[in-house]
C-alpha cells in the first residue's frame, strides 16, 4: 500500500509539473503570436512625386482607408525627385517586411525602364503588386483655332510638313512627353516637342495659341475642353472616355495601333513574407472594391479597376514590356 501511495503521489507531482510547464509554454506563445499579426505598427506608403497630382490622391485615399480597416496608421511619406526614381528606388531598397510600400504608376513602373538605361531598380523583380485600384486616359488637345478638325487631319498635315506643328508636354520623360512621342513614331510623322516646367505652363501656352497640341490626363483635361477652350481629338484608352463619349480613341482614328492608360496601386518590396502580401492584397481588395472608393476615383475621372492578382501581373509585365519595347524603338530620351 506504500508503494501504491508514493506512486500516486509521484503521478500527481509529475501532473503540477507537466501542467505547469504546459501553461509556461502557453504564455510565451500567445504574446508572441500576437505580435506576429501584421500590422504592429505603422506602414509607411511612399509617393514618389510631390502632395498633389494623380500619384498622391491614390496613394492618400488608400492609404487612409487601410488604416482604418487594419486599425493601424498608414501614413503617406512623399518622396519627389529625378521624376519619381528617388521614392520607388527607397522602396525597392527598404526592407521587404510590408512596413514599406509603393504607390505605383504606370509612370515609374512601365516607361521608367525604357527612358533611363541604367535605372537602380527592376520593375518586375524589385516589387510584388498587391493591387492597382483606378486608371485614368490621356486626352489629346488641339488650340482652339488649330485649323485641322481630327487626329487623322494632323497625321496627314504632319506627313506633308515635317516638323511645322508642335506638342507640349510638362517635361522631358513625363507621361504626356512619352505617349505623344509614342504616337508620333508609330504614326510615321515628326512633330516638334516644347517640354515645360509642368503641366500649368503647357496649358497657358495652348490656350494663348503658341503650341499646337497637349496630351494631358483626361480629368485635368476635361475643365478645357467643356469650357470650349480646346478641341478634343482622341483619348488613349481602349475604350472611350464616359467624361468625352463623343471623344474618340486613338485606334478609332486608325492613326496607331496604341492605348495607354495610366494606373495606380500598391506594390510592395520582392521578398516580403507571402503572409504579409497575403493580408495586404486581401485588405486592399476590400477598400478597392468599396462603393464609395470607387464613387470617388469616378468623380476624380477615373475609371475604377477590379482585377484579380493574376490579371494585375499580367497588365503590369504586359505594360512594362511593350512600353520598354516601344520606347527604346522610339529613342525617347528622359533627358
Amino acid at each position: 500500500m506504500k508503494h501504491a501511495h508514493y506512486a500516486s503521489k509521484q503521478y500527481a507531482l509529475l501532473g503540477r509539473v507537466l501542467l505547469g510547464t504546459a501553461l509556461l509554454a502557453a504564455s510565451a506563445f500567445l504574446p508572441s503570436q500576437a505580435q506576429s499579426v501584421y500590422p504592429t505598427r505603422v506602414v509607411k506608403v511612399v509617393v514618389p512625386q510631390p502632395p498633389g497630382g494623380g500619384f498622391d490622391f491614390v496613394g492618400r485615399l488608400l492609404a487612409e482607408r487601410m488604416g482604418k480597416q487594419l486599425g493601424q496608421s498608414f501614413v503617406v511619406d512623399n518622396k519627389p525627385g529625378s521624376g519619381t526614381l528617388i521614392g520607388t528606388d527607397f522602396v525597392a531598397k527598404s526592407a521587404p517586411d510590408g512596413y514599406t510600400l509603393l504607390t505605383g504608376s504606370v509612370s515609374n513602373l512601365a516607361l521608367n525602364p525604357g527612358l533611363y538605361r541604367n535605372l537602380p531598380y527592376d520593375s518586375l523583380k524589385d516589387f510584388e503588386p498587391l493591387g492597382l485600384a483606378v486608371s485614368y486616359s490621356y486626352t489629346l488637345m488641339a488650340r482652339k483655332d488649330l485649323p485641322l478638325a481630327s487626329l487623322k487631319d494632323v497625321v496627314a498635315y504632319a506627313k506633308a510638313n515635317p516638323r511645322k506643328l508642335t506638342y507640349a508636354s510638362a517635361g522631358n520623360g513625363s507621361g504626356q512627353h512619352v505617349l505623344a512621342a509614342a504616337l508620333w513614331h508609330l504614326a510615321g510623322v515628326e512633330i516638334t516637342h516644347v517640354p515645360y516646367r509642368g503641366a500649368q505652363a503647357a496649358y497657358l501656352d495652348l490656350l494663348g495659341g503658341r503650341v499646337d497640341l497637349f496630351f494631358d490626363l483626361s480629368p485635368t483635361a476635361r475643365v478645357q475642353v467643356d469650357a470650349g477652350t480646346v478641341k478634343a481629338l482622341a483619348v488613349s484608352g481602349a475604350a472611350r472616355n464616359p467624361m468625352h463619349p463623343d471623344v474618340p480613341t486613338i485606334q478609332e482614328t486608325g492613326a496607331a495601333a496604341l492605348d495607354l492608360e495610366s494606373w495606380f496601386g500598391y506594390f510592395a518590396p520582392s521578398k516580403t513574407p507571402p503572409e504579409v502580401l497575403g493580408r495586404l492584397r486581401s485588405e486592399l481588395a476590400r477598400v478597392i472594391s468599396a462603393p464609395d472608393v470607387m464613387e470617388a476615383f469616378r468623380k476624380s475621372g477615373g475609371r475604377p479597376l477590379g482585377l484579380s492578382l493574376a490579371e494585375t501581373k499580367a497588365l503590369v509585365q504586359r505594360d512594362v514590356e511593350r512600353w520598354t519595347a516601344l520606347i527604346r524603338s522610339a529613342d525617347i530620351k528622359a533627358e
